[in-house]
């Protein structure tokens, strides 16, 4: 449960980063729209970006992965049109977002490591 609630933290937090450094997006509310639209988008992620990412492997390929942008984008349009508590203005502000979250992501899930339980799993 623990896992859960930092992974929606730190997704709520780096929405909330695109939305303060891209023009194009926008969150409104408070804290809770934030960890609301984080709920949401990884809702998306879960269910429908495998789908949209297995469609689209041609793509991938001719693009050497580079088409992953897009998909990532598209699911945060979705999660826009989802909830009214995002707005993005367009794909290219999408992109750019879910760029942005994708590196503000990977930096706090750097710094916010699971701690250590002493139990080590042999492979």
């Amino acid at each position: 449960m623990r896992n859960f609630a930092t992974r929606l933290v730190i997704t709520a937090l780096a929405v909330a980063a695109a939305a303060f450094l891209l023009p194009g997006i926008r969150l409104t509310g408070g804290v809770g729209s934030a960890l609301f639209v984080a709920l949401v988008f990884g809702i998306v992620n879960a269910l429908i970006r495998p789908v949209a990412m297995l469609f689209s492997i041609p793509l991938l390929i001719l693009t050497l992965g580079l088409f992953t942008f897009v998909v990532n984008g598209l699911m945060l349009l979705l999660t826009a049109k989802l909830t009214s508590h995002l707005v993005v203005a367009g794909l290219w502000s999408a992109i750019w977002g879910s760029i942005v979250i994708s590196l503000v992501s990977l930096a706090l899930n750097r710094i916010v490591k699971e701690p250590d339980t002493g139990i080590h799993r042999h492979r």
